[in-house]
Formats: structure tokens, sequence, C-alpha cells
């Protein structure tokens, strides 16, 4: 019985000191009340992108509206994965890129100009010609968790916007 309530108490502190240094879980932000309601935009409305942005702002407690003038705006703008060539093997073929992913989007305040922002996540990628189906699985992948980062990036950016 005295071990329970150690574990309790134990417990109880550890919540405790975790909360009072700031600790917040991963992608769990303090969205500003001025964007509690937001038009989320996109050139392409069915992109992954724009999907994963949208479910982050709702796990953080936004609610996707229709624009109007006194709404706040989060316009995707365009993404783009470029690679380049980092190392070659002996024979002149790419060993190792690194990917590029940048997405440009703004947010706009009401009755406030547009805000230009950009995203960009970077991961290195090692080529083998021998391996060419794991490896497209492989970039695949790689290009899902680029977007899943840069989609936590533009929720980081809403996170330090106000409106002062």
């Amino acid at each position: 019985m005295l071990a329970k309530h150690i574990g309790i108490a134990l417990l109880s502190v550890i919540l405790l000191m975790t909360s009072g240094c700031g600790f917040k879980l991963q992608r769990s932000y303090s969205i500003p009340v001025e964007l509690q309601q937001l038009h989320l935009s996109s050139s392409d409305q069915y992109s992954e992108l724009t999907r994963l942005v949208s479910d982050r702002l709702r796990i953080n407690q936004v609610s996707l509206v229709s624009a109007t003038e006194t709404t706040p705006t989060l316009r995707l703008v365009n993404d783009s994965l470029e690679r380049a060539t980092l190392s070659l093997y002996p024979t002149g073929n790419v060993a190792e890129y690194e990917l590029i992913y940048v997405v440009n989007y703004s947010v706009t305040l009401p009755q406030g100009e547009p805000q230009a922002y950009q995203a960009e996540v970077r991961r290195d990628y090692q080529d083998d010609p021998r391996t060419a189906l794991a490896k497209s699985r492989e970039m695949e992948l790689l290009t899902r968790e680029m977007r899943i980062q840069a989609a936590d990036l533009i929720i980081q950016t809403l996170a330090s916007i106000g409106t002062n």
C-alpha cells in the first residue's frame, strides 16, 4: 500500500516538474486566439500537404472557416522538391543526393497585408541503382516525412504570430 502512495507521489512530482519547465507534447502549439478561426487556402485543396496542415490545425483546436474580411487566411502558395548531388561513385553515377523540400505560404490577418513565409526541409538520400525499387519506396517515405515536418513548421509559424 505504501509503495502505491509513493508511486503516485513520484508521478505527481514528475508531472509538476515537466509542466513547470515548459514541456509540451510534440506537435502541440499555442495558437494565438486571433488565429483560432482561420481560412485555409491552397492551389490544390487535395494535396497531401494541404491535408497535413489541415489536420495539424484541427489538432491545435483551430477551426477552419470560409473566407471573410474578418477571418485570417493561411495560403499555401506552392511547394517543390529539388535534389542536389552530394557525392558520386567512382563510375560517375550519383551516390548521394540532398533532397530539398520548400513550401512558400502566406498569412493574412484582417485589414493587413499578406506576410510571406517559407518552410524548408532538407534530407540526405543515398542512391543505389542496384536497388531501384527499394530506393523508390524509400524516396516516397522521405518525401512524406519532409511534408510532415514542413506542416509542423507552418504551425510553429502560426503559433509565433500575434496581432498585438
